[in-house]
Order: structure tokens, then sequence, then C-alpha cells
């Protein structure tokens, strides 16, 4: 005989029961915490490059270290685009990593988890033990090569379903949502850490000239925390409507990216010294080669879109070596920064609301994802909903 609490439905008011089995098997039916569950949902399915199919498929099952959350809203990342366009995974698959919502399973082994919580996910999370974590390279660690958020299939985010689930692997990277915030800005999370990863890998100094080359969102993203943090910014881009948002987000001075002198432009807002370091938000190489020749010496340029394995570009090795100019990477978001930037989140430091433009449902992805490709001058973020982002009257979003 033993005495357990069981849950009672949508309720956290435990009803005590007597049940003459073992206590090891009722662990074993016992593991999770819940509210209602369907046992299919829908999701969008990756079937091949460019191939994006509205499908049912089951809820996925958690084990008892893990959460089930139901999905509000998730972002279409520029990395899921390529992915889907050029069909650089097998099939089939169901992507979407920018993704906030709320908790309906909690397993029986998590703490520090309720049902009901509203969250935001980070699907790649490192094992902070290995080499390449003690040197802080944690987007090289194996553990956070692994995707440990799904909705079904090949682990892959999951956000463009309804349901996701969180492995045990991935619960540091959830981040819970304050209630006079919304899904929305959870759903940000996971950017704008990538962008302060971004940043943070630059030696700046308060009062550097830093050049963001594109005014997209994460463009923008960059523009607004650099020139938070005391940096002049330059931003360019080729669409005067983006200027003028730049300058709106915090840049010092916006430039035509077409203009045919724009090195010439750019070092002259140093008056001649050259710049402090290059952001380059644009996969276009001759931007990398512009960024070069603007830096002044000992400067840094940072590629953010170059993510396609393969492409050659030629360097003059010289001006590396002599001039000390330095070209380097930084890609996905660092786990140690999550508290950081959440701060500037929540507390709209750096409000990411401003940035949200078109808001597709769940079995508009194919458009979502094909609008943020080939964006317009009325496009930044786009979010796609899976159904459970409207909020009850009076409740954040």
């Amino acid at each position: 005989m033993c005495v357990v609490p069981v849950e009672t439905g949508h309720s956290v008011r435990p009803m005590w029961l007597k049940i003459p089995v073992s206590p090891a098997c009722l662990w074993s039916k016992l593991s999770s915490v819940s509210a209602t569950i369907p046992k299919t949902m829908r999701a969008v399915v990756y079937r091949g490059a460019n191939d994006l199919r509205v499908e049912a498929v089951p809820v996925p099952r958690i084990g008892s270290g893990e959460i089930l959350v139901q999905v509000g809203v998730c972002g279409v990342c520029p990395t899921d685009i390529k992915k889907v366009q050029y069909g650089t995974q097998t099939p089939p698959r169901i992507y979407g990593h920018e993704t906030a919502g709320t908790i309906v399973q909690v397993g029986a082994r998590v703490r520090g988890w309720s049902v009901g919580d509203r969250v935001g996910l980070h699907h790649h999370v490192p094992c902070l033990d290995c080499h390449c974590c003690r040197h802080r390279a944690f987007a090289q660690c194996e553990t956070y090569k692994r995707t440990g958020i799904t909705a079904g299939f090949e682990p892959a985010g999951g956000g463009y379903a309804e349901y996701v689930r969180v492995m045990d692997f991935c619960l540091p990277g959830v981040v819970k949502i304050p209630a006079k915030n919304s899904l929305e800005e959870g759903a940000m999370l996971e950017p704008v850490n990538t962008v302060l990863k971004g940043i943070r890998s630059l030696s700046l100094l308060k009062g550097d000239t830093v050049w963001v080359a594109g005014a997209g969102p994460i463009g923008l993203l960059f523009i607004g925390m650099l020139s938070a943090l005391g940096m002049r910014v330059v931003a360019t881009d080729l669409m005067e409507s983006r200027r003028q948002l730049a300058r709106r987000w915090g840049a010092w001075k916006a430039l035509d990216g077409a203009d045919v002198n724009l090195v010439d432009a750019l070092r002259a807002t140093t008056r001649g010294r050259g710049l402090d370091a290059a952001v380059v938000c644009v996969p276009v190489d001759a931007v990398v080669a512009q960024a070069q020749a603007a830096l002044r010496g000992g400067g840094t340029t940072l590629l953010f879109a170059h993510t396609l394995r393969g492409k050659l570009a030629p360097v003059d090795l010289g001006v590396i070596c002599v001039d000390e100019k330095g070209v380097m990477g930084s890609y996905s978001s660092d786990f140690t920064l999550q508290k950081e930037v959440a701060r500037w989140v929540f507390s709209r430091r750096l409000d990411v609301r401003k940035l949200i433009t078109h808001r597709f449902p769940l079995e508009e992805t194919a458009a979502a994802v094909a609008l943020a490709a080939r964006p317009t001058e009325e496009s930044l973020k786009i979010l796609v909903e899976s159904g459970f982002a409207r909020p009850k009257a009076g409740s954040a979003r």
C-alpha cells in the first residue's frame, strides 16, 4: 500500500489516494505532471528543398527529466531559411528554434518548472566541461551541437509545430518570461543572445566607431545594442527605409550601401583613421573586402551571415599580418549570457517589439519563410503563430 499525491486535470491541488501497488511502479506510472494534451498536432514538416508541408504528427512524448511546451510563437531565422532553400539537411525535419510558449507537461524528475509557466527556449546548450567549453568556444562543443528540442523526426528545433519536447540537457536553456512581457519577446531571446555574443567577441572601447553592414532584423539589433553600449554606429543598407530605421535604432550615421565610394565615406567618419570594427550582417563577399579596407590597423571584421561552408574569397594575407586587421566569425548563442540577455529584453532596454512586423499562422509557414528570404521595405522580423499565442483579455502576449 502506498499513499501518493495525484494531479487532477488542470488543477494543481493534489488529491491523496491509497493505491495497493509498489512505490517503484507508481514512480513509473506517475512520471509527469501535465495539462490535457492531444495525441496528435499540426506541424510544418520539411520534406526536401523548398518543400514545407502542414501535416498531422504525434505530440512528442517526454521522459521523466524533460518538459513539453505548447508553442505560442516562433521566429523565422535566416539559418532555417538556408536549410529549407538549399536542402542542406536530410528530410523529414521540423524546423523553428526561436521559440516561446507555455509548459503543459513536466517530467517527474524535473525541478523548478511548473505547468503554466511561460518560457523562452534555447535549442543548444553546452556541457561547460569539455576542451571547447573551457575555451568559451561553446558553439564548437559536441553537446552544444546536439539539438535538444524537437517536435518529431530528427531533432531540428520543432518551433513550427504546436508542441515541442525539451530534452533534459536543454533545460538550463529554458528562460521564464515575466508576467508583464509577451511570448513574442520571449521568442526574441535567442537572436538577441547571438548578437550580444558577437559584440562581446570584439575588443571595443566606449566611443569606438563600428560599421554595421545591413539594417535588417539582426543588423538593427546590433545597432541598438552597440549604440546603447556607447559606440558610434555607422549603418549601411541598400534601402532608404532601412537607413531611416537604423537612425531610429541609434545609428550615428546611415549610408547607402550601394555608394561606389563607400570605403572613403566610411573612413571619413573617423577623419581617415579607419573603423575600429565592422559587423557584416549580409552574406556578401564584397562587403567583407570593403570592411577590411575601411578598418584601422588592428581593427576587426566580424562575419555574422556567412554560414554556408565551401564559399571561398580572396584575402590579402599581408593586410591581416602586417596591418593586424582581424577577420573572425560568430555563430549561434552563448549560454553564459542568458541572464544578461533576459535583462536587455524584459526590461525593454532593447525593445524588440518594434522589430516585429509580420505574423503568420502555422499553416502559412512557407509564406513566412519566403517573405523572410526576400524581405520587402515593410518587413523586418517575421513570426509564426501556432494558434496558442492569443492571450486572454488583459494578459501579456
